[in-house]
């Protein structure tokens, strides 16, 4: 380890509670703060050769915390939009599959036409992971990246989208 690295780290730890303490302003909450203050320990050592020798290391560190704080709160406001849009999907289908056995195997050959439309590379990770496995499990399945099997599912998600789009358009202003 180097003597940067061990410097760096003893300085973390002089500036830990005050951390916190920022943290917890934005967070409202001790185990988010604790978490929030370990994620920004861990940046700054990731990172520590980006820090200039001389310049303020609290407000680079409280920069970096406020940093990861703002991209965790946009990546949960992301994600509870999205599940916001599947709970709605969710119920159009419910409600409308319930309703007329031929509408619904219309919609049933919507999506895997749908699905076949798409390349393999992208169908398959969105089918095993609407099937229920973690997205750490396609990936370990596929011997890819994690990142490369999100990238592939969210895109198979918009591509159904819109091909689905007209047909649910057309199914709610037809019941």
């Amino acid at each position: 380890m180097k003597t940067d690295t061990i410097n760096l780290q003893s300085e973390l730890g002089k500036l830990k509670s005050s951390l916190r303490f920022f943290a917890m302003s934005f967070t409202k909450n001790r185990e988010d703060a604790d978490d929030l203050v370990q994620d920004t320990f861990l940046k700054a050592v990731r990172y520590a050769d980006k820090f200039e020798e001389g310049t303020n290391l609290k407000g680079w560190l409280y920069m970096i915390l406020k940093n990861t704080f703002i991209n965790n709160y946009k990546r949960k406001a992301r994600h509870q939009i999205y599940m916001e849009e599947s709970t709605a999907l969710a119920v159009d289908y419910q409600v409308n599959s319930s309703g007329n056995l031929g509408v619904n195997k219309c919609l049933h050959d919507d999506i895997n036409k749908a699905l076949r439309m798409l390349p393999h590379d992208y169908s398959y990770p969105f089918i095993r992971y609407f099937e229920g496995y973690k997205y750490h499990e396609i990936a370990q399945e596929l011997n890819i990246p994690i990142g490369t099997v999100k990238t592939r599912i969210h895109g198979a998600r918009i591509v159904l989208k819109k091909s689905l789009k007209m047909y649910r358009n057309g199914l709610k202003n037809n019941p």
